[in-house]
């Protein structure tokens, strides 16, 4: 049996393409608006992280 036939037998199948997009969409989001509004002070202070001896 193919795959999609155990699918067809779940009721509600249908929603979790739905689900699974709207999720992607709002973590996109959330990190888009998170870089947007992050300070020029912060990323600075993380850009010299990696070469940081302390």
């Amino acid at each position: 049996m193919k795959f999609s036939h155990y699918l067809e037998k779940i009721t509600g199948v249908s929603i979790y393409p739905l689900i699974s997009l709207l999720l992607f969409v709002a973590f996109f989001v959330a990190v888009t608006i998170i870089v947007f509004k992050t300070s020029k002070e912060t990323i600075s202070k993380m850009e010299s992280l990696p070469l940081d001896n302390n």
